[in-house]
C-alpha cells in the first residue's frame, strides 16, 4: 500500500535535511496516489501511498499525534480490525472512518512495544517518539512486507526498498560477499540463511515477526522476535464434519479480510485446489458486493508441444474452466505471455528485486499477472501460494511411512490399497517409496542426492573456502532430500524459516509497489496457519485420499473434477525453455562471456558452467528441469547482477 522511508539523524539539522531529501527523492519512481513527509528535531518520516482499502483513500501519512508526540508511517493492511477495535474500546461507527495506520498508532499507545503481536495482516511500519527520541518499527508475522535499514554512526535510516538507503550521502554500494556466498551455495529458492543480511554490505533487513527499536540517545539498534510457531495445541474435535466446519469458518474469515479494497479484485487461478479454493470463497463474497472476480491463468504458448508424463499437466485449462463454470461470477483471463521468457525478464527482475533471484521459471507470468491486475485496476491480487503447507497439506506417502515405522501395518496396508485405487499408482511402487521414506538409511538415495548437489555447485571452490560458507551453513546444502522425506516433521519449521518468508515478502512487496496491486494470500493468514498446524494428520490423509481436509471442505466451491483429482497435477511453466529458443544464441553467447569475465572469476564455478553448456548444445524443451540448464540460468542472473557493480 505504501513505500515508507525515514531517518533519525543526531548530527544536526542541515545533515538531516540533506539526507531526508535524498531519501524522499529516491522513491520518486514509485506510482503513488499521494505522498507525504514529516520532519521533527532529529527525525524524518515519509510515505509514497497507494490507496488500496476504502479507509486508505485520502489517508494522511505520515500521521502525527501532537498530544503523545508520536508520528507513524506505515505500509499496512490489517485483517483483525474488529478485534482490535473491541480491545481498544473503539465503536463500529468510529472504526468505519479509522485507517489502519491510526489503529496501529492506538495499539502502540496502549501496548507499547508489544503492539506488533496484537496485529494480524501484512504490514511494516515505524513510529517515532519525539519525547523519548526512540524509533519503533515492526514487520508482520509472515513477512509479506519488507523493511530495510542502515545504521551509520549517528544516522539510522530505513526504507521499504534498498536503493534509497544506498543513495544517502557518504554511502558506498558494496557487494555483501557473505550473502552472495550463501545465495550460491544454498539449493533452496531463498537467498541467504542469515535472515538479517541483504546483498549489500551495510544494509540489513528487519526479519519477519520482528520488532526494531533505535534509541537516538544511545545510538543502539535492538531487535526482538515477537512470534514463533511453537507448541501448537492440537485441535481435538468430535467428528470429521466438525473439522470441515471449523476449516470453512477460519478460511472464509481469511479470504473475506483480503477482499477489502475500493478497487477491483483479481486472483491467480490454476487447475488445482489452493487457488481454486481461494477463488471459490472469494467469488461468493464479491457477488454480494456487486463485483466480479478477475481470474488470471497462465497457459503455454500455442506452438508448445507437451512433453511431460501422463501424470503431469502443462496446460491446465480443462480443470480451470471446470472451476470457473462451477463457481460463477468470474471473468477468466488465459494468458500465454507470448514473446516473454525467463531470459527476457532478467534485467527487469533484477531492477525490481534489487538482488539476484532463483525462481526464474515463473518470472514472466508472475510479473505478467501483476501487469494485468494493474491494467484492470485491481487493488488486490489473491493467491494461494502457501497452501501446500496449510490448507491443502496432506502428504500421503509420508504418513504411510510413519505408520510403517510405528508398526501400524494393518492401517498402512488399507490406506495404501485405497491410495493405489484413487491415484492409479501401482501398489508395489507405493510400498517401495514408503519404505524408502521410513528407512532412508537403508537406501542410497540420500547419498546420491548429496553427490548430485555437490556436482552442480554454482559457487567457486575458492570463493566457498574464502567465505567459509559451507562450514557456516553446515549440512544445510545437503539436507534438502532428507527434509522432503520427513514432511511430517518439517512442516511447522517451514513457517519458522524466516529466510523463506524474506524471499516471499520481497517478491510480494516489490511487485505490488511497481504495479499498485497488493498480493494477498489467505493460505498464509496467521489464523489459517495456526488452525492447520493444530489439525491431526488423520484429517489430512484418510481412506487413500491425500489433502483430504480441503477436498471435503470445498465441496460447495469446487467441481468434483478438480476437488477429487488425484491422478494428474499441473506443472508450471513447462514451456519456459521452449520460450527461449529464439534467444538461444544470445543466451549461450552470454554464458560463454561470463566464463571469461574477470568480474566473476573466483566467484562463479566457471569450469562447471562451461561443462553444463557443453552438455546442452541445443534447447530441447524437455530439458527444462535439467540441473545443467538451471545452473546456467542461475549463473547468468548472478552475472548480470554483479556487472551492475
Amino acid at each position: 500500500m505504501s513505500a515508507i522511508a525515514g531517518i533519525v539523524h543526531t548530527d544536526g539539522q542541515q545533515a538531516l535535511w540533506e539526507d531526508s531529501w535524498h531519501l524522499y527523492a529516491s522513491l520518486g519512481h514509485i506510482p503513488a496516489d499521494t505522498t507525504g513527509v514529516w520532519k521533527g528535531n532529529e527525525a524524518f518520516l515519509s510515505c509514497h501511498a497507494q490507496w488500496i482499502t476504502p479507509e486508505s483513500v485520502n489517508e494522511k501519512l505520515p500521521l502525527a499525534d501532537e498530544a503523545s508526540g508520536l508520528t507513524i508511517t506505515a505500509d499496512a493492511i490489517l485483517d483483525n480490525r474488529e478485534q482490535l477495535a473491541d480491545q481498544l474500546f473503539i465503536s463500529r461507527s468510529q472504526l468505519s472512518v479509522l485507517s489502519d495506520s491510526e489503529l496501529i498508532m492506538r495499539a502502540y499507545q496502549r501496548w507499547g512495544e508489544e503492539a506488533a503481536s496484537k496485529l494480524l495482516g501484512d504490514f511494516a511500519f515505524a513510529i517515532w517518539d519525539e519525547r523519548k527520541r526512540t524509533l519503533f518499527a515492526a514487520r508482520d508475522i509472515t513477512g509479506m512486507r519488507t523493511l530495510y535499514y542502515r545504521h551509520d554512526g549517528k544516522r539510522f535510516s530505513f526504507c521499504t526498498l534498498i536503493a534509497p538507503l544506498l543513495d544517502l550521502e557518504g554511502v558506498t554500494k558494496d557487494l555483501n560477499e557473505t550473502w552472495l556466498s550463501e545465495f550460491l551455495a544454498i539449493p533452496e529458492m531463498h537467498g541467504s540463511a542469515d535472515i538479517h543480511m541483504t546483498a549489500y554490505r551495510g544494509v540489513n533487513q528487519l526479519p519477519p515477526a520482528h520488532t526494531l527499536v533505535f534509541r537516538a540517545g544511545v545510538g543502539k539498534v535492538e531487535l526482538k522476535q515477537y512470534h514463533r510457531w511453537n507448541e501448537i495445541e492440537p485441535l481435538l474435535l468430535k467428528s470429521d464434519g466438525e473439522y470441515v466446519e471449523a476449516f470453512r469458518e477460519v478460511f472464509a474469515q481469511a479470504v473475506s479480510a483480503r477482499l477489502r479494497t475500493h478497487r477491483q479484485v483479481a486472483a491467480a487461478l490454476s487447475g488445482g485446489l489452493d487457488s481454486g479454493a481461494v477463488a471459490g470463497f472469494a467469488s461468493g463474497s464479491l457477488r454480494s458486493q456487486g463485483k466480479r472476480l478477475n481470474a488470471y491463468s497462465y497457459v503455454p504458448v500455442s506452438d508448445f508441444t507437451d512433453y511431460t508424463s501422463k501424470t503431469l499437466l502443462a496446460d491446465e485449462r480443462p480443470f480451470i474452466r471446470s472451476t470457473v463454470d462451477h463457481i460463477g461470477n468470474i471473468s477468466e483471463n488465459y494468458l500465454d505471455f507470448e514473446g516473454r521468457s525467463p531470459f527476457s525478464e532478467i534485467d527487469t527482475w533484477l531492477d525490481m528485486m534489487e538482488m539476484p533471484y532463483k525462481y526464474f521459471e515463473n518470472s514472466f507470468w508472475i510479473r505478467g499477472f501483476y501487469e494485468k491486475a494493474s491494467q484492470q485496476d485491481a487493488g488486490v491480487l489473491l493467491t494461494g501460494a502457501r497452501g501446500n503447507f496449510t490448507i491443502s497439506w496432506g502428504p500421503a506417502l509420508d504418513y504411510y511411512a510413519s505408520l510403517m515405522k510405528s508398526g501400524r501395518w494393518l492401517r498402512m496396508l488399507q490406506e495404501m490399497r485405497q491410495y493405489s485405487q484413487r491415484t492409479g499408482m501401482k501398489f508395489s511402487r507405493i510400498a517401495r517409496i514408503t519404505a524408502q521414506k521410513a528407512y532412508p538409511e537403508r537406501f542410497h538415495n540420500a547419498s546420491k542426492g548429496a553427490a548430485s548437489a555437490s556436482a552442480n555447485q554454482l559457487i567457486h571452490p575458492e570463493f566457498a573456502s574464502r567465505t567459509g560458507v559451507l562450514e557456516r551453513l553446515g549440512s544445510l546444502v545437503q539436507l534438502q532430500g532428507g527434509a522432503r522425506a520427513d514432511a511430517l516433521k518439517v512442516r511447522a519449521e517451514k513457517f519458522n524459516n524466516l529466510a523463506i518468508a524474506n524471499k516471499n515478502g520481497a517478491v510480494a512487496t516489490k511487485c505490488s509497489l511497481r504495479y499498485r496491486a497488493w498480493e494477498r494470500d489467505p493460505t498464509s493468514d496467521a489464523r489459517v496457519i495456526q488452525f492447520c498446524l493444530s489439525v491431526p494428520i488423520e484429517q489430512y490423509v484418510s481412506k487413500g485420499t491425500d489433502r483430504s481436509l480441503i477436498r471435503r471442505a470445498t465441496s460447495p466451491e469446487l467441481p468434483d473434477k478438480v476437488r477429487l483429482n488425484q491422478r494428474v497435477r499441473g506443472i508450471q511453466p513447462a514451456d519456459w525453455l521452449h520460450r527461449m529458443i529464439p534467444d538461444w544464441g544470445a543466451f549461450t553467447a552470454e554464458v560463454q562471456s561470463l566464463c571469461s569475465d574477470s568480474r566473476v572469476a573466483g566467484i562463479l564455478n566457471t569450469e562447471r558452467i562451461q561443462s553444463a553448456l557443453k552438455n546442452i548444445p541445443e534447447p530441447r524443451p524437455e530439458l527444462a528441469s535439467h540441473p545443467d540448464m538451471r545452473l546456467m540460468m542461475h549463473s547468468l542472473i548472478v552475472y548480470r547482477f554483479i556487472r551492475k557493480f
